[in-house]
């Protein structure tokens, strides 16, 4: 064990100077990050093996890391702040989201019907892209200071765009499993799915923001912090172990409902003193969460990647972007929203993995075949735009001038 957790240590630290060598490379730290876990992954060097990704500790660890860098965003969700954008978010939020899905399922269904594959998996497709991993973008927000529309619309929309992305994504996969005669999530399980976790952050939040309140120095008001992201981790690890088996409750999603509650408890002068006396904890859990993605990546996929691949990758970059754009053009948003907010929403490889697992796990049984198909296509295409997407993000914020301005 101790071997294992030096191994992780010293996988941590590589990736930190892979980082750092990719800024001098005037590139994403992120991309250094997420390569270093696929090079000391199981698949390639294997610093970091499977043996390892699979044990308690590092599970937890991961759970708890995904509890912390919620915060990011959920301290974004100011309602004083984020209710100018109010109806423009929702709508915009909806038209790249639930776009992307119709889109990526379209292009699927076309496909499938020369393929001579079942068309209901063109929609398992659909529901896998269209949600956004939001751990790279916020990377790319942290290390280049971004600051303006764009980054303001991005944050809290990665929130929305995931509570979106589930309540499709297990619409899907019930039809799915009920198509399949594999068994089904039950519908009313699909609210709980978004809700519980967002009520087990609010409630650790109401406390935390109280106890945050007596609080005026930076070491007791980290101590408070770190004791609610453990108390909330805690609470949704023991729901996921103790109550249900066949779903597992967002992690991330409870880190932002729980600082989202505590935030707008503060006024904006100890709110932005908490945002920065937990900023090196943000740095330590990005990093964490970010090689955690790459590690489970496996580049020789690259190669194998095929039509459906591609497919995907493009079908899905069209949706969110012209979705985006389509979305901010008709609320009237700022001219940068409209035209880079697209690029920002692109990363994507840690929910489309989760997702597949779910999806995959559903068809296993009856159509092992297409379990392969969409296990295939998405691994390919989570190396592959992970790393377009990184530039992408960039981009977006650099052409909307946002770069260094926070």
């Amino acid at each position: 064990m101790i071997l294992n957790i030096l191994r992780w240590i010293l996988t941590l630290i590589l990736a930190v100077f892979a980082g750092k060598a990719m800024q001098k490379l005037k590139m994403p730290a992120i991309l250094g990050w997420l390569i270093a876990g696929m090079a000391l992954g199981p698949h390639a060097l294997n610093l970091l093996p499977q043996k390892l990704l699979d044990t308690t500790l590092y599970q937890t660890v991961i759970i708890w890391m995904q509890c912390s860098f919620g915060l990011m965003l959920g301290t974004e969700l100011v309602w004083r702040r984020v209710k100018k954008y109010g109806r423009a978010l929702m709508i915009t939020t909806l038209t790249q989201s639930l776009g992307t899905f119709l889109f990526v399922s379209a292009m699927f269904a076309i496909l499938f019907v020369f393929m001579h594959i079942p068309i209901y998996l063109a929609f398992a497709f659909g529901g896998i892209a269209l949600a956004t991993a939001p751990a790279p973008a916020l990377a790319i927000v942290q290390e280049f200071h971004t600051k303006g529309p764009v980054t303001s619309t991005l944050l809290p929309m990665a929130v929305l765009d995931d509570i979106v992305g589930i309540a499709v994504f297990f619409t899907v996969d019930s039809c799915i499993a009920r198509a399949v005669s594999g068994g089904a999530l039950p519908l009313y399980m699909i609210p709980v799915m978004i809700f519980l976790p967002i009520l087990i952050g609010i409630c650790t939040g109401l406390v935390t923001g109280k106890i945050l309140k007596q609080s005026h120095d930076k070491k007791s008001t980290l101590a408070i912090l770190l004791i609610g992201v453990t108390a909330t981790a805690a609470i949704g690890l023991l729901f996921n172990k103790l109550v249900f088996t066949t779903i597992t409750l967002n992690y991330m999603l409870m880190g932002v409902s729980f600082s989202a509650t505590f935030s707008n408890m503060a006024d904006d002068e100890t709110l932005n003193h908490i945002t920065a006396w937990y900023n090196n904890i943000l740095s330590v859990s990005l990093v964490t969460a970010i090689v955690d993605l790459g590690a489970p990546l496996d580049y020789h996929l690259i190669i194998g990647a095929g039509v459906t691949t591609f497919l995907y990758i493009a079908s899905r970059a069209f949706g969110k972007y012209f979705g985006a754009r389509i979305g901010a053009t008709a609320t009237h948003m700022s001219k940068t929203v409209q035209k880079y907010l697209g690029l920002t929403l692109l990363p994507h490889s840690g929910v489309s993995l989760v997702f597949t697992g779910i999806i995959c796990a559903t068809l296993q049984a009856s159509r092992p075949d297409l379990a392969s198909l969409v296990k295939g296509t998405i691994a390919a295409a989570a190396v592959i735009n992970e790393i377009i997407a990184v530039f992408a993000a960039r981009k977006g914020f650099q052409l909307a001038g946002e770069m260094h301005k926070a």
